[in-house]
């Protein structure tokens, strides 16, 4: 979201002595979505978007609790592709890595490519 419209839509809940009260659970979301993905410092946020640096904690931890509570609609799942693409694990393609690797106390390391034999392995070792 654009910073200069979430500083208009804030400003809308701003009262008389310049303090930000009863935020609606809906822009409370957009506030905490537009904070999690800032990457500078806290206090530059504060500065975008008009509001005292001391606010923005309560406001993030009022949208967090409220998310965590279920208030908000879950996002979704979000797929991520990778560039170059190679096969899936289990066509053995190329890529950085190939299966899994499982550690053992003594140092060595088992190799398997895909989920089904480390689950076989893990059975006959139990």
């Amino acid at each position: 979201m654009d910073l200069e419209i979430l500083k208009k839509k804030i400003s809308t809940y701003r009262g008389d002595d310049g303090k930000v009260r009863n935020v609606s659970d809906e822009l409370l979301l957009e506030f905490l979505r537009t904070w999690e993905q800032w990457t500078a410092s806290g206090t530059e946020f504060a500065r975008a978007i008009g509001i005292n640096r001391n606010a923005i904690s309560k406001l993030v931890g009022k949208a967090k609790r409220l998310r965590r509570e279920g208030h908000f609609e879950p996002e979704g799942f979000k797929e991520i592709k990778l560039e170059g693409g190679g096969e899936s694990v289990a066509g053995m393609g190329p890529g950085p890595c190939i299966g899994i690797e499982l550690g053992l106390p003594d140092g060595r390391v088992i190799r398997f490519p895909a989920v089904d034999p480390l689950l076989e392995f893990l059975k006959k070792a139990a």
